[in-house]
């Protein structure tokens, strides 16, 4: 008999087993409204606004630290927080967000394919859309 701690051990296993790829491709697909294999400003903007409003279970309009649950480190909300309120609002989010998309874009064509989404780079945008 297989005990349920063997099972998550297996789970785990095999979750950590996929290639990062794996998820850069499945993001392509959740965020690519125009279904052209690419991620665009516009794309990842949109999907960025729509993490924003379900973060902010408050509807204060702003993102404290909690609310963005490890998304950035209290180094990267204090350069992107121009106020010094300790709170992002919706337009200092997608600041970073842009920031992180040209980041992500090495040959600046201004899309992202999976492959620079797979870069460290491409994950870190990618923490600011999940």
């Amino acid at each position: 008999m297989i005990s349920r701690r063997s099972v998550a051990l297996g789970l785990t296993i095999a979750l950590l087993s996929v290639p990062a790829w794996s998820a850069s491709g499945s993001a392509v697909k959740m965020f690519d409204t125009d279904n052209d294999g690419t991620l665009d400003l516009a794309e990842v903007k949109k999907a960025a606004a729509a993490l924003f409003a379900k973060l902010d279970p408050d509807h204060d309009g702003t993102l404290d630290v909690r609310e963005l649950r490890g998304r950035l480190t209290a180094k990267e909300l204090a350069a992107a927080d121009p106020d010094h309120d300790g709170t992002l609002t919706l337009d200092e989010y997608l600041s970073v967000v842009e920031q992180r998309f040209k980041a992500a874009d090495p040959d600046n064509d201004g899309t992202l394919d999976a492959k620079e989404l797979k870069s460290r780079k491409g994950q870190s945008l990618l923490r600011l859309l999940r």
